[in-house]
């Protein structure tokens, strides 16, 4: 899984239907653009075109705009509803035969017919070439691919997994046209065919341009005539200042807190509007379970005692998140409050003293708190050293912080080299399971050498299994305790979700949810 790039959250219900998916789903197609085009302006980066290895939150914008998938999240809504499918459904009670039939008369961009054959393809495909920056990573359960006709598709799950709808119904659900990709390779040439509400026109280094698919059909209702994606590459002062310069429309994804704040005030609102929405965006401090210093509970445990998330919410985020105490986001069912039961929320030297001192650790304890600049957020930096400052207030610690370039993190993190890192997520699917399988799971994505029999062999296939979301309750309490009582990671904070637009741009209320689906067809510009 990605730890894909942050920010009231609003109640969301997470419920999978096992049973029968039809209808059109989130409203009626309309393939025909209207509006003038938008202009949006984001931070980040769009690292791939060709969903086979594209895991990243630029790259997935582009895959949910450009690329139908079977099923879709709606417009706030967490349950997956059909798209390029007119109905989808588990056809066992085991969770682990699942058939799609698809709608009559789907095209690609370029006129191609898209049927079974493309959607077995696709998954076929990403499989098979298993990039290391795809999600092929998410389908470790996916056995075979029938396709009895051009609209059947049924796929053969090594294992149940209720979760599975929630998962094709992502990015990584992309379908291309196996007329245009090879089966075998990525497609490196920066472009993109797929049947989705918008084509790539083209994609360069600090832009992206698309224009309506007139051969769409699907739920999405296109509001615009276009819409141009400029790239500032982490450059956040460049984001802000174009937004106030007209040269934006709408700015996404990578303002800092203080340019959030500034954009509000009242110089700024006659031509500006800050809109928030609901994320299940989280931040981690994930602890190398190997490490001398960072491998003791005790240590872990005093880390817990002395953080205090209010103080950083206020001072380096200036309101733009929320204190996290667990590793499942509040709006996702299963969330529960276990790190908040078991250390408070108000920092205590004493019980950091005391878990040292039990752990038979005498004399501040060294530590160095790993970082990168802006992959997991514009303030980490600042929040880390911040973090490092609290550890140090107690009299108990020497701790500093080293930042690094991304690349480099990334493969120091693998190699083990950190006791103490950092770690955002942007779930793939608004899901419980995809704050835990990925994080406690085989293979897990955090490298830090924690495993757990009982999470693993119990309540991670237990709950992957159970096609009533709202009956994993009990084992997700379980799980999430048993990480508070081991600490490999300690939650930070959660998200609030903003993008800035202009005064005559609308519909960005419809972009920001728990799905972290960004939908361009909701955008349009008075």
């Amino acid at each position: 899984m990605k730890m894909r790039n942050q920010w009231p959250v609003l109640p969301v219900v997470a419920g999978l239907a096992s049973g029968l998916l039809t209808g059109c789903g989130a409203g009626n197609g309309d393939s025909g653009g209207t509006g003038s085009s938008v202009v949006m302006g984001m931070s980040d980066d769009v690292l791939a075109t060709d969903p086979a290895s594209g895991y990243d939150p630029g790259s997935w914008l582009l895959f949910n705009n450009v690329f139908q998938s079977l099923l879709a999240f709606p417009n706030g809504g967490t349950e997956p509803v059909p798209e390029a499918a007119r109905s989808c459904e588990f056809t066992d009670t085991a969770t682990k035969v699942y058939r799609c039939t698809l709608k009559d008369g789907l095209k690609f961009s370029n006129g191609d017919a898209l049927t079974s054959e493309d959607v077995k393809f696709s998954f076929d495909r990403m499989l098979k070439i298993n990039d290391d920056a795809g999600p092929a990573i998410m389908f470790p359960m996916l056995g075979r691919i029938e396709t009895p006709d051009a609209k059947t598709v049924v796929f053969h799950l090594k294992e149940p997994d209720a979760t599975f709808p929630s998962k094709i119904a992502s990015g990584a659900g992309s379908i291309v046209d196996h007329n245009e990709y090879d089966g075998n390779k990525l497609r490196k040439d920066g472009k993109a065919v797929g049947s989705g509400p918008y084509k790539l026109d083209s994609f360069g280094k600090d832009k992206a341009v698309f224009s309506v698919n007139g051969n769409y059909k699907g739920a999405a209702k296109v509001k615009n005539s276009g819409v141009t994606l400029k790239l500032f590459h982490g450059d956040q002062a460049g984001l802000k200042r174009a937004l106030q310069d007209d040269k934006i429309d709408i700015a996404y994804r990578g303002l800092s807190a203080g340019d959030i704040a500034d954009l509000q005030n009242a110089d700024n609102k006659a031509t500006t509007e800050v809109v928030e929405g609901s994320s299940a965006e989280v931040q981690h401090l994930v602890f190398n379970m190997k490490d001398p210093v960072a491998g003791k509970l005790g240590v872990r445990k005093a880390i817990a005692y002395l953080l205090d998330r209010d103080a950083l919410i206020k001072n380096v985020y200036e309101g733009t998140a929320t204190p996290l105490y667990s590793i499942i986001p509040a709006g996702i069912v299963g969330h529960n409050t276990a790190f908040f039961d078991t250390y408070g929320a108000s920092p205590s030297p004493a019980k950091a003293a005391a878990a040292l001192s039990n752990a038979g650790i005498t004399g501040k304890v060294k530590l160095t708190l790993w970082s990168t600049p802006s992959r997991y957020g514009p303030a980490t930096d600042q929040e880390l050293k911040a973090i490092a400052g609290q550890l140090n207030a107690s009299g108990l610690f020497a701790a500093d912080v080293k930042s690094v370039a991304f690349d480099q993190y990334e493969k120091d993190v693998a190699k083990g080299k950190y006791g103490v890192y950092v770690k955002g997520w942007v779930p793939d699917y608004p899901d419980a399971d995809n704050f835990t399988a990925p994080f406690f799971g085989k293979g897990n994505v955090l490298s830090n050498n924690y495993s757990n029999n009982t999470i693993t062999g119990t309540l991670i296939p237990r709950t992957a299994a159970e096609s009533d979301r709202a009956a994993t309750d009990n084992d997700y309490a379980k799980l999430q305790d048993i990480v508070a009582q081991q600490l490999p990671v300690l939650p930070v904070w959660q998200a609030k979700q903003y993008a800035v637009t202009r005064e005559n741009v609308y519909g960005l209320e419809y972009c920001l949810d728990a799905s972290t689906v960004f939908r361009f067809w909701e955008l349009s510009k008075g």
